[in-house]
């Protein structure tokens, strides 16, 4: 370890000593210099890296003034999380993207309001064998400090037991948007930006995040529908935070949402130039295709890529399937989904067979109808390009909107609302069609 002098190596030693086996924690150290940061008195995160081999290594996070934290495990995969409080993460998007000893790669961000999380992948079972911060000295930043040693499946799990990492907990005024006033019994609609905070989602070639992208074009549609007046608009998340696929559900069913719409940006490794455009979703439990499959898996990992325990998960997803194949639920979540699709046509580029269905754990709320928006692929220059442009953006939220409207006008028969020829057209003699193969 390099020296930092000799109050340093004293803290450091005297912290160590003090720290419990199974959760290691350290109060924050008062110290005179000053902290420049984004907001005042959030701590930043200006560098991170991993050092060592397979016998011990070694994460070390400099910070622009000491901080709180807890360390916990999580096991299948073998995980390792530090819970800390509000954190400036000033490090590149690819950092820890690679691993090194015993970490195959790690990630940051947010993790709930007022709460960051680091999530660091073990290629085995681990023990931490010190965990402390050094306060700020000389010319050096203060710096949190991890070891991890090697261990044994049955150690690595008493841990794991013993140090549960805190719950991700999605406050109100995170998550939801009020309600325009004045207006009462107007259909809800809750947009669900996917991934957010610690969750980044999907990165294109020039960088772009999904997290970012979506939530951009979820609060654009989200404007666009209020100004209607047709809608009581809300949102799982309306910031970069990192929210549980279990509380998005629970968020649309408390609300009792008429269409919960679940916006994400598609990518993928090989053919990364030719695949590209939009598609619809819908869960099924036997999905349409191999790529719809491969994409609710790499969905349904949000909350294992985020550091959340899904031991204690409730096996109840087999009950929702089953209320979900309930004629009216399932009739509502295919009809949204076409008439998005058909709206979509005119409007942007579509990708082959662009209406799928597979196992996504966001759509499971048996009780609304749900469908889930790929705006298009970042692992496509062209695609990645235009998601991040306004007039991309304002044209396929608009076509949102006007298929919104052609799905309620259809299905509540709301005054004023009238449909578009491309969603009538569809409407007689099409309602046995069956999604494309």
């Amino acid at each position: 370890m390099t020296s930092y002098g000799c109050m340093a190596r004293l803290l450091a030693c005297a912290i160590t000593l003090a720290l419990p086996a199974a959760t290691w924690s350290v109060l924050a150290v008062a110290t005179a210099t000053p902290v420049r940061a984004e907001t005042p008195d959030v701590p930043v995160a200006r560098e991170a890296r991993v050092a060592g081999d397979e016998a011990r290594t070694r994460f070390i996070m400099d910070l622009s003034s000491p901080v709180e934290f807890a360390v916990s495990t999580l096991s299948d995969p073998y995980r390792i999380v530090i819970d800390l409080p509000r954190v400036a993460f000033d490090l590149p998007e690819t950092a820890g993207q690679e691993g090194r000893g015993l970490l195959t790669a790690w990630r940051f961000g947010m993790f709930a309001a007022g709460k960051s999380r680091v999530v660091l992948d073990a290629k085995g079972p681990v023990a931490v064998d010190k965990a402390f911060v050094l306060p700020p000295v000389s010319d050096q930043p203060a710096r949190f400090v991890l070891d991890l040693v090697s261990t044994s499946r049955e150690a690595f799990l008493e841990t794991a037991r013993e140090s549960a990492p805190a719950p991700a907990v999605a406050r109100k005024g995170d998550r939801l948007t009020p309600p325009p006033e004045g207006k009462k019994g107007l259909p809800v609609i809750v947009l669900d930006p996917g991934h957010g905070g610690i969750d980044t989602g999907a990165t294109g070639n020039g960088g772009t995040l999904e997290k970012a992208v979506v939530l951009d074009f979820a609060l654009m549609l989200r404007d666009k529908l209020i100004a209607t007046g047709r809608y009581d608009v809300r949102m799982t998340r309306d910031t970069d935070v990192f929210i549980p696929l279990r509380e998005r559900v629970k968020i649309a069913r408390s609300l009792e949402a008429d269409l919960l719409l679940s916006v994400h940006a598609d990518s993928v490794r090989i053919g990364r130039d030719q695949v590209r455009g939009a598609g619809v979703y819908t869960l099924s439990e036997n999905a349409s295709d191999e790529v719809a499959a491969a994409l609710a898996e790499r969905e349904n990992r949000s909350d294992i890529i985020a550091g959340i325990d899904l031991a204690d998960e409730p096996d109840d997803v087999t009950d929702i399937l089953i209320d979900l194949a309930r004629q009216e639920t399932k009739k509502f979540s295919y009809l949204f989904a076409r008439t998005l699709v058909g709206e979509l046509r005119g409007t942007a580029q579509l990708v082959k067979n662009p209406q799928r269905s597979a196992g996504f754990r966001v759509l499971t709320a048996h009780d609304v109808p749900s469908a889930l928006v790929e705006l298009g692929y970042l692992s496509n220059k062209l695609d990645e390009k235009l998601m991040t442009t306004d007039e991309w953006r304002g044209r396929m939220s608009a076509a949102l909107v006007a298929a919104i409207d052609n799905y309620f006008g259809r299905r509540f028969g709301k005054p004023g609302v009238k449909l578009s020829q491309s969603a009538a057209g569809t409407q007689d003699g099409e309602e046995d069609a069956k999604v494309e193969q």
